[in-house]
């Protein structure tokens, strides 16, 4: 029986699409190693955001050249944001990988499907049991094209599944096990714009919430220029819609935002989450910063530091500016922040977010959470709240796919353990 070999890195999109690949090969009778070196086909699925991420999925490319030596016959497949249109310049720089699908697209190397095994519409090859919590794609590509991001370039622009797909999709993984799902796009507030009609995110997440089974529904990435008041009274209104918002702002600097091309001022954005908090009180709020922008002056960054002190978002993801080849800020503007400063930045904003995390976290201690188990990890059972807090928990049974309800014994800023108390479902039962 052949076998493959897959590797992401990068954003939920990127394991969203891993998955539909690794559903794909399932049905084609591949069974899944892991170790590059048994395969019989090795896919890679990239990421460029950040140089980071490149430099990591570059060297994983760079290794595959001893494999391929040693067995000309194994098959290699390179997708995710590192494939552009600029096949050819791939292929001279990789010569040990045979394919190349951009991300998104469907790869057209694999074997044909039979008929009575044909993928269905909503992507999933056969009906095997599905993660406890899964990511749905709403929708590819961006139309923002900010100064610093490469994905409007490498996924395209904004194109929406219909309601009725996407709706379909979420109830057959309901069916084979998922309880929770999270609806992934670039910016998810644009979603429907392109469609017949005009559908938008409100109205998608209205379907979904009255799928029977279902538990819980997340979605990612909001851009702060889209929210509109009618998507956060229908999260307020929606009862397995989750109290968890991701809302980048990138800096506190209304003199950046206008070279990130962001579309709104610090201003609008502090507006935007009082309105949010003043409807859904117990929301809980994630953002991404960007430290050391061309031309973020000690001031500017001074800005973004009294911007997340004072907005005391619940978890901040923090990058250090690097150029993406092909993006307007590389072509135009200078790089002018040392890498010293930049990892100062970046330090002193870990440490400020560490200590908001901390005492946001320190008041769920004693406090009794409802945790939906996804897995195991280091003995421990692990999960996460409605509001996305890691959870951890001690238990003999197989506690997978269970909600449950745990008081909280410990706090830090990462994540939550305690004690299983009683499942959800078993507090239902009592009435």
């Amino acid at each position: 029986m052949p076998n493959y070999y897959i590797w992401t890195i990068g954003c939920q999109m990127n394991e969203a699409e891993s998955e539909r690949l690794e559903s794909r090969l399932s049905v084609l009778g591949y069974t899944k190693v892991d170790k590059a070196e048994a395969a019989d086909i090795i896919l890679l699925n990239s990421c460029v955001v950040r140089a980071s991420a490149e430099n990591k999925a570059v060297n994983k490319i760079a290794a595959l050249k001893s494999i391929k030596k040693a067995r000309p016959e194994v098959s290699i497949a390179l997708t995710g944001c590192l494939v552009d249109s600029n096949i050819a310049g791939l292929q001279k720089r990789f010569p040990q990988v045979d394919y190349y699908f951009r991300p998104g697209e469907e790869p057209d190397f694999l074997p044909e499907v039979t008929v009575e095994k044909a993928i269905p519409e909503h992507g999933f090859a056969e009906p095997r049991r599905a993660p406890v919590a899964a990511y749905v794609p709403i929708m590819q590509g961006c139309n923002n094209f900010c100064t610093y991001c490469i994905v409007p370039y490498r996924r395209g622009r904004e194109r929406s599944r219909t309601i009725e797909v996407i709706v379909n999709e979420v109830a057959e993984l309901v069916k084979r096990g998922t309880k929770e799902v999270t609806l992934l796009g670039q910016n998810v507030d644009a979603y429907g714009k392109d469609l017949p009609g005009k559908p938008d995110l409100a109205d998608l997440l209205t379907r979904i919430n009255k799928t029977e089974g279902l538990s819980r529904i997340r979605f990612l990435t909001s851009h702060p220029r889209d929210m509109n008041d009618k998507l956060i009274n229908t999260i307020a209104g929606l009862d397995k819609v989750c109290r968890i918002i991701s809302l980048p702002v990138q800096t506190g600097s209304n003199e950046i935002l206008t070279a990130m091309k962001r579309g709104y001022t610090r201003e609008e954005y502090n507006e935007l989450v009082r309105r949010i908090r003043e409807r859904i009180p117990d929301v809980a709020l994630s953002t991404d910063v960007i430290v050391g922008f061309p031309g973020e002056t000690a001031e500017n960054f001074k800005d973004t530091f009294d911007l997340l002190e004072q907005m005391k978002f619940d978890s901040v993801h923090i990058a250090a500016y690097s150029p993406r080849p092909g993006t307007y800020a590389a072509a135009h503007l200078a790089d002018d922040v040392p890498l010293v400063e930049k990892k100062a930045r970046l330090d002193a904003l870990e440490k400020l977010q560490e200590s908001i995390a901390t005492a946001i976290n320190a008041r769920l201690m004693s406090k009794t959470v409802e945790v939906l188990v996804e897995g195991k990890k280091n003995g421990k059972w692990y999960g996460r709240t409605r509001s996305d807090k890691l959870v951890f928990s001690r238990s003999e049974e197989d506690l997978t796919g269970r909600l449950l309800e745990v008081i909280i014994s410990h706090t830090s800023p990462w994540s939550l353990s305690g004690p299983v108390l009683v499942s959800a479902e078993q507090l239902d039962k009592m009435g």
